[in-house]
C-alpha cells in the first residue's frame, strides 16, 4: 500500500517535506520506519515470513513487526498499529520498551532504494502463536527460533532466506533481549 511517509535528511532530522512512499523509495530517500521484536521468557524471538507479494525480500523470514511510519505519525503510535495489522496483536504502550534507532540503506534495484531510519521496540510476547491473527498480504507465516539459533542462521544466509541488518542492529536488540530476559 502506498502511503505518505515523511522524509528525513541523512542523520534522521525531519525535513518538514512527506511524499509517498514509492517515491521515497524510487528516490533513494531516508524515511522513518518501525521494527517491534517479541520475545519469549524461554530466549526465543518471534519471526514473520514475508508475503510473496512484497516488492522487496518476499518469502524471508524477517524482524517480528516491520512497517512504515506513516506521515505525521509517532513511531510509537506507528509500532501500536502495524502489531495490530499484521498479526492481530493488541498491546499497550507499557507493554512495548524502544531500544534505540538505526539507519540502514538497502539498494534492491535502479528504482528502489530503502534509506530507513529503523525505530526498534522489544516486548514480551504473552499470547499464543495460534491466537495471532495474520495480515495474508503482509506475512505469509510466523515462527520462535531460539536467539541463538536465529544468530547462527543469519551468519550463513545460503542455508535459509532472512532479511539480514547490520551486526550492530543485531548487538543492540539481542542485547537488549538478554536484559530483560534476566529481569523475568
Amino acid at each position: 500500500m502506498d502511503e505518505y511517509v515523511d522524509i528525513l535528511d541523512e542523520n534522521g532530522n525531519y525535513t518538514g517535506k512527506a511524499l509517498l512512499k514509492s517515491e521515497a523509495h524510487a528516490k533513494g530517500l531516508f524515511h522513518p520506519t518501525v521494527h517491534v521484536w517479541f520475545y519469549t521468557t524461554g530466549g526465543k524471538v518471534l519471526l514473520q515470513k514475508r508475503s510473496l507479494q512484497k516488492d522487496t525480500f518476499p518469502g524471508y523470514w524477517d524482524v517480528s513487526v516491520a512497517g512504515h511510519i506513516g506521515a505525521g505519525e509517532a513511531p510509537l503510535t506507528s509500532a501500536l498499529r502495524e502489531t495490530e495489522e499484521e498479526l492481530g496483536l493488541h498491546i499497550s504502550e507499557e507493554s512495548l520498551k524502544k531500544i534505540g534507532v538505526s539507519k540502514s540503506v538497502k539498494k534492491h534495484r535502479n528504482n528502489l532504494t530503502d534509506c530507513e531510519f529503523h525505530h526498534i521496540y522489544i516486548s514480551r510476547l504473552t499470547t499464543p502463536l495460534n491466537q495471532l491473527k495474520l495480515q495474508k498480504s503482509e506475512v505469509d507465516d510466523i515462527k520462535l527460533i531460539a536467539i541463538e539459533d536465529f544468530l547462527s542462521n543469519i551468519r550463513e544466509p545460503s542455508s535459509t532466506r532472512y532479511v539480514i541488518l547490520s551486526p550492530d542492529y543485531y548487538k543492540l536488540v539481542f542485547g537488549a533481549i538478554k536484559e530483560r530476559l534476566k529481569q523475568h
